[in-house]
């Protein structure tokens, strides 16, 4: 294949026969993925990236400038378009494909991992055609796009046993680190309160609709149909596309999706936040069933985890929705390195994101990301700077852990097994926005118990013709 040329798409067909290969191989056994090389060595992944633009197009330079990645196929729905470029000419001899099922079809041998930096809603297809066939998987955040595509990406990492990290950045970085050590010494312990914010402005701001946006013509270089993966049939609009599909909530996730794992993930994990018994939409300004909302605050309530009590975690967003802060907050933390939200900064003259937790006869106040809790205040602070215990620095960034992970040489830092409950916990307060009520959920059988309509939703879209195999990997 001559490097510049797009390969034709599979026939319907073909793609049906070689999924049912997939399942019928019984994947476990055929696809089973190999520790690519002996610790120490100094190999390369074969690595695979699907969604070359925008936020997928920093994974793939990331994961390259580690020097542990052998970038082998390129993917995208909209191969050449603008934002596709930079990578491109990055990797002008690489093959290059627009539907992820003919990549696997065609080079599946030749692959080890795969980046997926697709919209959420197309990161459960390609990460379960991964997982089936044997190959480690780096996918954005959030994982999925409904509770049950995170459940059953939970189940396909632990069968398949492969490498499969989600891609919030901060969790391999000082945030990390610090609030383990934190925990373990006891500094951070009977956590009842968190207060999490991000109140920047969001595509959807100011929007206002009264239903699915017009069909326009489809550009000649886009596959729309693979674009749109399972999700539900859709018209084409450009109003959909390239970071605008975040705010719908047939693609995405909000702001909560977006930046909840970059936030309170750190908390969730050492925490042992687990599931929520409920979620309430406290309060909805502009509300759509359509887009998110203009603002929203939610509260999600843990219940008690063995010794520790149980835990409400307050969300807001919206540019005037802010949240109560201690009278001695101080300035905010903020991290200079993250990147900036889909519209907006992230350090804008509005409140940067972050956090404030409240535990046992202390209060630290937080960021997202990498940056660093702080105790406040500041009196606190220095009484208790003896007591603090040692902080390790990182041994490697996100994605150089996962090729190392890939290796055997490191485990995930951000494992499915750990994010996938934090990203249901985020698409339950989806739902809550979406109902505009308060959710009783029972952990034990993972149904919302009050709310028939929000159950149901737990199990996001049926999904069209030739994409419900994706369900059965």
């Amino acid at each position: 294949m001559k490097p510049n040329h797009l390969p034709k798409l599979a026939a319907p067909w073909r793609r049906r026969s070689f999924l049912k290969g997939v399942l019928t191989a019984g994947a476990a056994s055929a696809f089973a993925p190999r520790l690519l090389l002996a610790a120490g060595s100094t190999g390369k992944v074969n690595l695979a990236c699907c969604g070359i633009g925008n936020r997928g197009a920093d994974d793939v330079k990331a994961l390259h400038a580690t020097g542990l990645a052998n970038i082998v196929a390129l993917c995208d729905t909209d191969m050449g378009a603008p934002h596709t470029q930079a990578v491109l000419k990055m990797f002008p001899n690489v093959p290059r494909f627009q539907d992820f099922r003919q990549m696997f079809d065609k080079m599946g041998k030749e692959i080890d991992a795969v980046s997926v930096g697709t919209p959420d809603f197309s990161h459960f297809p390609i990460a379960m055609l991964a997982m089936a066939l044997g190959k480690h998987v780096y996918c954005e955040k959030p994982m999925g796009h409904s509770f049950r595509q995170i459940e059953l990406m939970m189940a396909a990492e632990k069968k398949y046993k492969v490498a499969a990290q989600m891609g919030n950045q901060g969790h391999s970085e000082a945030n990390y680190f610090q609030f383990k050590a934190w925990t373990e010494a006891g500094i951070i312990k009977n956590v009842t309160q968190i207060t999490a914010f991000m109140n920047n402005s969001r595509r959807w701001h100011g929007m206002k609709v009264d239903g699915l946006l017009p069909a326009q013509p489809i550009p000649a270089t886009l596959d729309w149909e693979t674009w749109l993966a399972t999700a539900e049939a859709h018209q084409y609009n450009a109003g959909y596309m390239n970071g605008d599909w975040r705010s719908w909530f047939d693609f995405g996730n909000g702001a909560l999706g977006d930046w909840g794992a970059h936030i309170f993930d750190t908390a969730h994990e050492f925490l042992h936040l687990g599931l929520p018994t409920e979620v309430e939409a406290v309060k909805l300004d502009g509300y759509s069933p359509f887009i998110f909302p203009q603002a929203s605050t939610l509260a999600f309530r843990f219940p008690a985890r063995g010794s520790q009590p149980p835990v409400e975690l307050t969300w807001y967003d919206g540019v005037k929705n802010l949240p109560p802060l201690p009278t001695n907050f101080g300035a905010a933390v903020v991290d200079p390195n993250i990147p900036p939200p889909s519209k907006g900064s992230a350090a804008s003259k509005a409140l940067p994101p972050g956090k404030v937790i409240y535990g046992e006869g202390m209060t630290f106040q937080g960021g997202s990301h990498a940056s660093t809790l702080k105790i406040i205040p500041e009196a606190n602070a220095q009484e208790m700077a003896a007591q603090l215990p040692p902080v390790p620095k990182s041994p490697s960034n996100h994605w150089k852990n996962f090729l190392l992970a890939c290796r055997g040489e490191e485990k995930c830092r951000s494992p499915f097994a750990v994010a996938g409950p934090l990203c249901q916990a985020m698409a339950m307060g989806v739902i809550a926005q979406r109902v505009n009520a308060k959710l009783a959920f029972d952990p034990a059988t993972q149904q919302i118990t009050n709310h028939k309509v929000a159950n149901g939703l737990l199990a996001g879209v049926p999904p069209r013709k030739d994409w419900e195999q994706f369900y059965k990997l």
